[in-house]
């Protein structure tokens, strides 16, 4: 059951952040730029960088999951990227700014809607970290050798 349920998680979450990927890859960096900038917690160049370098992070860790490859890197990365969108989000919201999330592109302001999508995807997130940590894998391991192979001589 938990290894089936790890297998949902990562499928969910890693189509998630490839579309999140594609809808900022599909604008010029700059628009997600100026969403990031929005924010007031980074400068100018930081947002920049960011902004070059986020979607493509969100792409690898999105094939990750989605194909089960080194989960034991993708899974606490993938937590800890939402955890760090989480709780920029929070901050924004608790000053009021009203700003656009960024998170899938452009037009979706942060909002109670945006947290809590946010925060089930987070939630998600830290489940398949623990599973994984916890089962070990998420893939199938072949089953040991049977020591009860004793043949009965007639």
């Amino acid at each position: 059951m938990t290894r089936k349920l790890a297998i949902v998680l990562r499928v969910f979450l890693g189509a998630v952040f490839l579309y999140a990927a594609y809808t900022k890859l599909r604008e010029s960096y700059l628009v997600f730029a100026m969403s990031i900038d929005a924010y007031q917690m980074a400068p100018d160049w930081a947002a920049l960088w960011i902004a070059r370098t986020l979607p493509t992070v969100e792409l690898i860790l999105g094939l990750l999951l989605v194909s089960g490859k080194f989960l034991r890197y993708a899974a606490p990365a993938l937590s800890a990227l939402l955890i760090g969108f989480y709780a920029a989000m929070l901050h924004v919201y608790h000053l009021g700014l009203g700003i656009d999330c960024g998170c899938f592109g452009v037009g979706e302001k942060v909002s109670m809607l945006t947290l809590t999508r946010d925060g089930i995807l987070l939630a998600s997130s830290l489940l398949l970290t623990f599973l994984v940590f916890h089962r070990g894998s998420t893939t199938p391991q072949p089953n040991p050798p049977s020591t009860n192979n004793v043949c009965a001589l007639t």
